[in-house]
Protein backbone atom coordinates (compact mmCIF):
# COMPACT_ATOMS: atom_id res chain seq x y z
CA UNK A 1 0.00 0.00 0.00
CA UNK A 2 1.30 3.45 -0.81
CA UNK A 3 2.13 6.01 1.71
CA UNK A 4 0.68 9.23 2.05
CA UNK A 5 3.28 12.29 2.51
CA UNK A 6 2.55 15.70 4.26
CA UNK A 7 4.47 17.95 2.36
CA UNK A 8 3.28 20.56 4.38
CA UNK A 9 0.63 22.52 6.14
CA UNK A 10 -0.27 26.30 6.78
CA UNK A 11 -3.37 28.08 8.34
CA UNK A 12 -4.32 31.71 9.09
CA UNK A 13 -4.12 33.44 12.67
CA UNK A 14 -7.61 33.29 14.48
CA UNK A 15 -9.69 36.33 14.52
CA UNK A 16 -12.35 37.44 17.26
CA UNK A 17 -15.08 35.36 15.79
CA UNK A 18 -18.00 38.73 16.19
CA UNK A 19 -18.70 41.47 13.45
CA UNK A 20 -17.39 44.58 14.10
CA UNK A 21 -14.47 43.58 16.68
CA UNK A 22 -12.39 40.91 14.52
CA UNK A 23 -10.13 41.54 11.93
CA UNK A 24 -10.97 38.68 9.73
CA UNK A 25 -15.04 39.39 10.21
CA UNK A 26 -15.02 41.38 7.24
CA UNK A 27 -14.22 39.22 4.55
CA UNK A 28 -15.84 36.25 2.40
CA UNK A 29 -15.04 32.87 3.91
CA UNK A 30 -13.69 31.81 0.47
CA UNK A 31 -11.81 34.60 0.85
CA UNK A 32 -9.58 33.03 4.07
CA UNK A 33 -9.72 29.47 2.11
CA UNK A 34 -8.16 31.19 -1.19
CA UNK A 35 -5.47 32.28 1.70
CA UNK A 36 -4.26 29.14 2.76
CA UNK A 37 -4.37 27.56 -0.80
CA UNK A 38 -2.74 30.12 -2.59
CA UNK A 39 0.09 29.81 0.39
CA UNK A 40 0.68 26.16 -0.37
CA UNK A 41 0.82 26.70 -4.08
CA UNK A 42 3.59 29.43 -3.77
CA UNK A 43 5.49 27.65 -0.85
CA UNK A 44 5.89 24.63 -2.90
CA UNK A 45 5.84 26.32 -6.56
CA UNK A 46 2.42 23.77 -6.78
CA UNK A 47 1.45 22.84 -10.14
CA UNK A 48 -2.00 22.89 -9.40
CA UNK A 49 -3.23 21.35 -12.49
CA UNK A 50 -2.20 18.65 -11.11
CA UNK A 51 -4.09 18.72 -7.80
CA UNK A 52 -6.09 15.49 -8.19
CA UNK A 53 -8.85 16.89 -5.17
CA UNK A 54 -9.52 19.73 -2.52
CA UNK A 55 -11.08 17.92 0.34
CA UNK A 56 -12.49 20.61 2.47
CA UNK A 57 -14.22 21.27 6.21
CA UNK A 58 -17.03 23.70 6.54
CA UNK A 59 -19.69 23.09 9.83
CA UNK A 60 -21.81 25.66 9.04
CA UNK A 61 -22.74 25.15 5.11
CA UNK A 62 -25.14 27.96 4.57
CA UNK A 63 -25.07 31.58 2.76
CA UNK A 64 -21.59 32.02 2.04
CA UNK A 65 -20.16 29.45 3.21
CA UNK A 66 -22.58 26.95 0.87
CA UNK A 67 -21.95 26.12 -2.41
CA UNK A 68 -19.14 23.57 -1.73
CA UNK A 69 -16.56 26.12 -0.37
CA UNK A 70 -13.12 24.18 -0.96
CA UNK A 71 -13.71 24.30 -4.66
CA UNK A 72 -15.17 27.97 -4.90
CA UNK A 73 -11.73 28.82 -2.68
CA UNK A 74 -9.21 27.06 -5.07
CA UNK A 75 -10.93 29.08 -7.67
CA UNK A 76 -10.22 32.73 -6.32
CA UNK A 77 -6.59 31.32 -5.16
CA UNK A 78 -6.50 30.78 -9.17
CA UNK A 79 -5.91 26.98 -9.12
CA UNK A 80 -6.20 25.62 -12.48
CA UNK A 81 -9.66 24.48 -13.33
CA UNK A 82 -8.71 20.67 -13.39
CA UNK A 83 -8.16 20.88 -9.44
CA UNK A 84 -11.54 19.75 -8.49
CA UNK A 85 -12.76 20.43 -5.03
CA UNK A 86 -15.84 19.01 -2.15
CA UNK A 87 -16.51 20.55 1.48
CA UNK A 88 -17.58 17.93 3.74
CA UNK A 89 -19.37 18.34 7.34
CA UNK A 90 -18.77 15.96 10.67
CA UNK A 91 -19.23 19.15 12.98
CA UNK A 92 -16.11 19.78 14.83
CA UNK A 93 -14.19 17.17 13.34
CA UNK A 94 -14.60 17.67 9.63
CA UNK A 95 -10.66 19.56 9.42
CA UNK A 96 -9.59 15.74 10.60
CA UNK A 97 -11.98 14.11 8.46
CA UNK A 98 -10.94 16.10 5.21
CA UNK A 99 -6.67 15.17 6.15
CA UNK A 100 -8.16 11.30 6.75
CA UNK A 101 -9.88 11.13 3.65
CA UNK A 102 -6.97 12.98 1.45
CA UNK A 103 -4.75 10.43 2.82
CA UNK A 104 -6.96 7.44 2.20
CA UNK A 105 -7.20 8.80 -1.38
CA UNK A 106 -3.41 8.59 -1.99
CA UNK A 107 -2.68 5.39 0.11
CA UNK A 108 -5.80 3.27 -2.19
CA UNK A 109 -3.45 4.42 -5.07
CA UNK A 110 -6.05 6.16 -6.45
CA UNK A 111 -4.70 9.90 -5.71
CA UNK A 112 -1.12 11.50 -5.98
CA UNK A 113 -1.59 14.67 -4.84
CA UNK A 114 -4.47 16.25 -2.78
CA UNK A 115 -5.11 19.31 -0.55
CA UNK A 116 -7.02 19.02 2.54
CA UNK A 117 -8.40 21.97 5.42
CA UNK A 118 -10.73 23.93 5.96
CA UNK A 119 -12.36 26.81 6.97
CA UNK A 120 -15.16 28.61 9.44
CA UNK A 121 -16.07 32.04 9.98
CA UNK A 122 -18.24 32.07 13.33
CA UNK A 123 -18.58 35.48 13.17
CA UNK A 124 -20.49 34.48 10.26
CA UNK A 125 -22.43 32.30 10.96
CA UNK A 126 -23.68 33.98 14.04
CA UNK A 127 -24.99 36.68 12.51
CA UNK A 128 -26.87 35.15 9.88
CA UNK A 129 -28.45 32.46 12.63
CA UNK A 130 -32.21 32.74 12.45
CA UNK A 131 -33.46 35.18 14.88
CA UNK A 132 -34.81 33.85 18.51
CA UNK A 133 -34.80 30.30 17.28
CA UNK A 134 -32.25 28.03 19.49
CA UNK A 135 -30.39 25.47 17.25
CA UNK A 136 -31.04 21.62 17.47
CA UNK A 137 -28.54 19.25 16.04
CA UNK A 138 -31.09 16.75 15.29
CA UNK A 139 -32.93 19.75 12.59
CA UNK A 140 -36.34 19.86 14.19
CA UNK A 141 -37.38 15.96 13.85
CA UNK A 142 -39.25 14.54 16.45
CA UNK A 143 -38.75 11.11 15.45
CA UNK A 144 -34.46 11.24 16.23
CA UNK A 145 -34.89 13.62 19.18
CA UNK A 146 -37.45 10.71 20.60
CA UNK A 147 -34.60 8.16 19.90
CA UNK A 148 -31.70 9.99 20.03
CA UNK A 149 -32.17 13.34 22.19
CA UNK A 150 -29.40 15.98 21.30
CA UNK A 151 -28.38 18.94 24.14
CA UNK A 152 -26.67 21.76 23.26
CA UNK A 153 -22.46 21.28 23.49
CA UNK A 154 -21.90 23.55 26.30
CA UNK A 155 -24.53 21.88 28.40
CA UNK A 156 -23.26 18.74 27.63
CA UNK A 157 -20.15 19.54 28.65
CA UNK A 158 -21.57 20.89 32.20
CA UNK A 159 -23.59 17.39 32.17
CA UNK A 160 -20.27 15.08 31.65
CA UNK A 161 -17.89 17.41 34.09
CA UNK A 162 -21.48 16.68 36.70
CA UNK A 163 -20.89 12.38 35.66
CA UNK A 164 -16.83 12.53 36.02
CA UNK A 165 -16.31 15.02 39.21
CA UNK A 166 -14.26 17.25 37.50
CA UNK A 167 -15.13 20.46 39.27
CA UNK A 168 -14.93 24.08 38.04
CA UNK A 169 -11.44 24.81 39.73
CA UNK A 170 -9.85 21.61 37.74
CA UNK A 171 -11.35 23.07 34.23
CA UNK A 172 -10.27 26.85 35.31
CA UNK A 173 -6.77 26.20 35.81
CA UNK A 174 -6.28 23.67 32.88
CA UNK A 175 -7.57 26.93 30.99
CA UNK A 176 -4.94 29.45 32.56
CA UNK A 177 -2.63 26.68 31.81
CA UNK A 178 -3.74 27.19 28.05
CA UNK A 179 -3.18 30.89 28.02
CA UNK A 180 -0.02 30.28 29.49
CA UNK A 181 1.24 27.39 26.63
CA UNK A 182 -0.03 29.60 23.91
CA UNK A 183 1.90 32.72 24.90
CA UNK A 184 4.87 31.13 24.91
CA UNK A 185 4.33 29.44 22.21
CA UNK A 186 3.55 32.85 20.44
CA UNK A 187 6.27 34.40 22.13
CA UNK A 188 9.10 31.72 20.69
CA UNK A 189 7.68 31.93 17.36
CA UNK A 190 6.45 28.12 17.57
CA UNK A 191 3.68 28.95 15.72
CA UNK A 192 5.45 30.86 12.70
CA UNK A 193 6.84 28.22 10.15
CA UNK A 194 2.53 27.88 9.87
CA UNK A 195 1.07 31.15 10.11
CA UNK A 196 -0.09 32.83 6.92
CA UNK A 197 -1.65 36.40 7.07
CA UNK A 198 -4.51 37.36 5.52
CA UNK A 199 -4.64 40.37 2.97
CA UNK A 200 -7.49 43.01 2.08
CA UNK A 201 -8.23 43.55 -1.60
CA UNK A 202 -4.97 46.20 -1.48
CA UNK A 203 -2.41 44.46 -0.26
CA UNK A 204 -2.50 45.62 2.89
CA UNK A 205 -2.19 43.54 6.22
CA UNK A 206 -5.61 42.52 7.83
CA UNK A 207 -3.86 40.18 10.45
CA UNK A 208 -0.73 38.49 10.94
CA UNK A 209 -0.88 37.37 14.20
CA UNK A 210 -3.65 35.42 16.85
CA UNK A 211 -6.47 37.65 17.84
CA UNK A 212 -8.08 35.94 20.53
CA UNK A 213 -5.43 34.71 23.24
CA UNK A 214 -5.72 36.48 26.48
CA UNK A 215 -2.53 35.68 28.52
CA UNK A 216 -3.51 37.98 31.52
CA UNK A 217 -5.86 35.12 32.22
CA UNK A 218 -6.00 34.17 36.44
CA UNK A 219 -7.41 32.16 38.13
CA UNK A 220 -8.82 34.72 40.12
CA UNK A 221 -10.28 36.52 36.90
CA UNK A 222 -11.89 33.20 35.61
CA UNK A 223 -13.61 32.97 39.40
CA UNK A 224 -15.49 35.72 38.70
CA UNK A 225 -17.25 35.01 35.37
CA UNK A 226 -20.74 33.03 35.45
CA UNK A 227 -21.46 30.06 34.21
CA UNK A 228 -22.77 30.20 30.56
CA UNK A 229 -24.98 28.18 30.13
CA UNK A 230 -27.57 27.63 33.49
CA UNK A 231 -30.56 29.74 32.02
CA UNK A 232 -29.81 28.59 28.08
CA UNK A 233 -30.27 24.94 29.93
CA UNK A 234 -33.69 25.68 30.73
CA UNK A 235 -35.42 27.57 27.43
CA UNK A 236 -37.85 25.84 25.68
CA UNK A 237 -36.40 24.66 22.25
CA UNK A 238 -39.39 22.93 20.56
CA UNK A 239 -43.22 23.24 20.68
CA UNK A 240 -43.45 20.05 23.05
CA UNK A 241 -41.75 22.05 25.97
CA UNK A 242 -38.02 20.25 26.19
CA UNK A 243 -35.25 22.32 26.63
CA UNK A 244 -31.87 21.26 26.70
CA UNK A 245 -31.45 20.08 30.49
CA UNK A 246 -34.79 17.77 29.80
CA UNK A 247 -33.03 16.21 26.87
CA UNK A 248 -30.36 15.16 28.63
CA UNK A 249 -32.63 14.19 31.35
CA UNK A 250 -34.29 11.70 29.09
CA UNK A 251 -31.57 9.37 29.29
CA UNK A 252 -29.92 10.14 32.63
CA UNK A 253 -33.15 11.25 34.21
CA UNK A 254 -31.11 11.17 37.22
CA UNK A 255 -28.30 13.42 36.72
CA UNK A 256 -28.33 17.12 38.32
CA UNK A 257 -26.40 18.73 36.07
CA UNK A 258 -23.72 21.31 37.97
CA UNK A 259 -23.05 24.53 35.76
CA UNK A 260 -19.32 25.27 35.55
CA UNK A 261 -18.13 26.23 32.01
CA UNK A 262 -17.89 29.68 30.52
CA UNK A 263 -16.54 31.57 28.33
CA UNK A 264 -12.76 31.29 29.77
CA UNK A 265 -12.86 27.60 30.34
CA UNK A 266 -14.76 27.10 26.85
CA UNK A 267 -13.18 27.38 23.09
CA UNK A 268 -12.89 30.31 21.61
CA UNK A 269 -15.34 31.78 19.01
CA UNK A 270 -13.15 32.68 16.12
CA UNK A 271 -12.80 32.90 12.32
CA UNK A 272 -9.66 30.71 10.51
CA UNK A 273 -8.81 28.60 8.02
CA UNK A 274 -5.89 25.66 7.62
CA UNK A 275 -4.64 23.49 4.54
CA UNK A 276 -2.66 20.38 4.31
CA UNK A 277 -0.69 19.33 1.41
CA UNK A 278 -0.59 15.66 0.59
CA UNK A 279 1.12 13.46 -1.86
CA UNK A 280 2.38 9.74 -2.98
CA UNK A 281 5.84 9.20 -2.29
CA UNK A 282 6.22 8.98 -6.38
CA UNK A 283 4.63 12.13 -6.91
CA UNK A 284 6.50 14.04 -4.28
CA UNK A 285 10.09 12.23 -5.56
CA UNK A 286 8.83 13.20 -8.84
CA UNK A 287 8.85 17.37 -7.62
CA UNK A 288 11.92 17.01 -5.52
CA UNK A 289 9.92 17.84 -2.05
CA UNK A 290 11.12 16.47 0.88
CA UNK A 291 7.98 15.14 2.91
CA UNK A 292 7.85 16.08 6.67
CA UNK A 293 6.12 13.47 8.25
CA UNK A 294 3.99 10.39 6.97
CA UNK A 295 -0.09 9.17 7.71
CA UNK A 296 0.45 6.12 10.22
CA UNK A 297 -3.42 5.55 11.06
CA UNK A 298 -6.67 6.82 10.97
CA UNK A 299 -9.76 6.05 12.59
CA UNK A 300 -13.58 7.94 13.60
CA UNK A 301 -15.53 6.31 16.27
CA UNK A 302 -19.44 7.11 17.53
CA UNK A 303 -20.45 7.61 21.19
CA UNK A 304 -23.50 8.81 22.72
CA UNK A 305 -24.81 11.71 21.18
CA UNK A 306 -26.54 12.94 24.09
CA UNK A 307 -23.38 13.72 25.71
CA UNK A 308 -21.89 14.19 22.72
CA UNK A 309 -18.42 15.10 23.61
CA UNK A 310 -16.92 11.65 25.09
CA UNK A 311 -15.97 9.91 21.65
CA UNK A 312 -11.79 11.31 21.71
CA UNK A 313 -11.02 8.57 24.46
CA UNK A 314 -12.21 5.92 22.41
CA UNK A 315 -10.84 7.66 18.96
CA UNK A 316 -7.95 7.38 20.62
CA UNK A 317 -7.40 4.04 21.41
CA UNK A 318 -8.58 3.17 18.30
CA UNK A 319 -6.27 4.79 16.30
CA UNK A 320 -3.43 3.38 18.49
CA UNK A 321 -4.28 0.02 17.84
CA UNK A 322 -4.11 0.71 13.97
CA UNK A 323 -1.20 2.32 13.97
CA UNK A 324 0.45 -0.27 16.35
CA UNK A 325 1.14 1.98 19.03
CA UNK A 326 1.06 2.06 22.58
CA UNK A 327 0.19 6.29 24.57
CA UNK A 328 3.49 5.81 25.61
CA UNK A 329 5.05 6.05 22.11
CA UNK A 330 3.23 9.36 21.05
CA UNK A 331 5.58 12.64 21.48
CA UNK A 332 2.99 15.32 20.58
CA UNK A 333 -1.11 14.72 21.64
CA UNK A 334 -3.39 17.23 20.37
CA UNK A 335 -7.23 17.26 21.85
CA UNK A 336 -9.25 20.12 21.05
CA UNK A 337 -10.26 22.08 24.02
CA UNK A 338 -13.55 22.50 23.27
CA UNK A 339 -14.56 22.64 26.79
CA UNK A 340 -12.02 22.33 29.51
CA UNK A 341 -13.59 18.94 30.65
CA UNK A 342 -13.26 17.18 27.25
CA UNK A 343 -9.25 17.77 27.62
CA UNK A 344 -9.54 16.93 31.15
CA UNK A 345 -11.37 14.07 30.73
CA UNK A 346 -9.47 12.38 27.98
CA UNK A 347 -6.13 13.37 29.92
CA UNK A 348 -7.74 11.52 33.24
CA UNK A 349 -8.81 8.43 31.53
CA UNK A 350 -5.71 7.53 29.15
CA UNK A 351 -3.61 8.57 32.21
CA UNK A 352 -1.05 10.82 29.90
CA UNK A 353 1.40 13.04 30.97
CA UNK A 354 0.14 16.80 31.04
CA UNK A 355 3.64 17.91 29.59
CA UNK A 356 2.82 15.76 25.51
CA UNK A 357 -0.67 16.89 25.41
CA UNK A 358 -1.69 20.69 24.00
CA UNK A 359 1.90 21.72 23.98
CA UNK A 360 1.49 25.29 22.64
CA UNK A 361 -1.86 25.45 24.22
CA UNK A 362 -5.67 24.82 22.93
CA UNK A 363 -9.06 26.04 21.86
CA UNK A 364 -9.62 27.93 25.12
CA UNK A 365 -6.39 30.28 24.33
CA UNK A 366 -6.59 30.18 20.59
CA UNK A 367 -10.00 29.86 19.72
CA UNK A 368 -11.71 27.20 17.51
CA UNK A 369 -12.95 28.09 13.85
CA UNK A 370 -15.03 24.75 13.58
CA UNK A 371 -14.53 23.17 10.16
CA UNK A 372 -10.83 24.64 10.48
CA UNK A 373 -9.30 23.58 13.71
CA UNK A 374 -8.89 19.71 12.79
CA UNK A 375 -6.21 20.47 9.83
CA UNK A 376 -4.92 23.24 11.97
CA UNK A 377 -4.13 20.74 14.77
CA UNK A 378 -2.53 18.57 12.38
CA UNK A 379 -0.05 21.15 11.01
CA UNK A 380 0.44 22.34 14.90
CA UNK A 381 1.31 18.88 15.94
CA UNK A 382 3.73 18.37 12.83
CA UNK A 383 5.30 21.73 13.51
CA UNK A 384 5.76 20.82 17.49
CA UNK A 385 7.24 17.43 16.43
CA UNK A 386 9.79 19.18 14.46
CA UNK A 387 10.72 21.75 17.12
CA UNK A 388 10.76 19.18 19.78
CA UNK A 389 12.55 16.58 17.67
CA UNK A 390 9.79 13.91 18.86
CA UNK A 391 8.89 11.04 16.24
CA UNK A 392 4.64 10.71 16.68
CA UNK A 393 2.04 13.01 17.13
CA UNK A 394 -1.71 12.00 17.45
CA UNK A 395 -4.85 14.56 16.76
CA UNK A 396 -7.97 14.25 17.68
CA UNK A 397 -11.28 15.94 18.81
CA UNK A 398 -14.86 15.59 19.90
CA UNK A 399 -17.96 16.37 17.37
CA UNK A 400 -21.67 16.85 17.64
CA UNK A 401 -23.38 13.98 17.59
CA UNK A 402 -21.20 12.39 19.42
CA UNK A 403 -18.39 11.36 17.23
CA UNK A 404 -14.33 11.45 17.19
CA UNK A 405 -12.23 11.36 13.88
CA UNK A 406 -8.49 10.43 15.05
CA UNK A 407 -5.01 10.55 13.35
CA UNK A 408 -1.66 9.47 13.91
CA UNK A 409 0.90 11.21 12.07
CA UNK A 410 5.14 10.23 11.86
CA UNK A 411 7.69 12.85 11.37
CA UNK A 412 10.13 12.35 9.35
Amino acid sequence: MPEAYIIDACRTPRGVGKVGKGALAEFHPQHLGATVLKALAERNNLKTEDVDDIIWGTSSQRGKQGADLGRMSALLAGYDLKASGVTLDRFCGSGISTVNMAAASIMSGMEDLVIAGGTEMMSYTASSAEPGKLPLLDADNPALRALRPQSNQGVCADAIATMEGITREDTEALAVESQKRAARAIEEGRFDKSLVPVYHEDGSVALDKEEFPRPSTTMESLAGLKPAFTMLADIPVDEDGNTYRSLINKVYPDLDIQHIHHAGNSSGVVDGSGAVLLASPSYAAKQGWKPRAKIVAMANMGDCPTLMLNAPVAAAKKVLGKAGLTKDDIDVWEINEAFAVVAEKFIRDLELDREKVNINGGAMALGHPIGATGSMLIGTALDELERSGGRYGLVTMCAAGGMAPAIVIERI
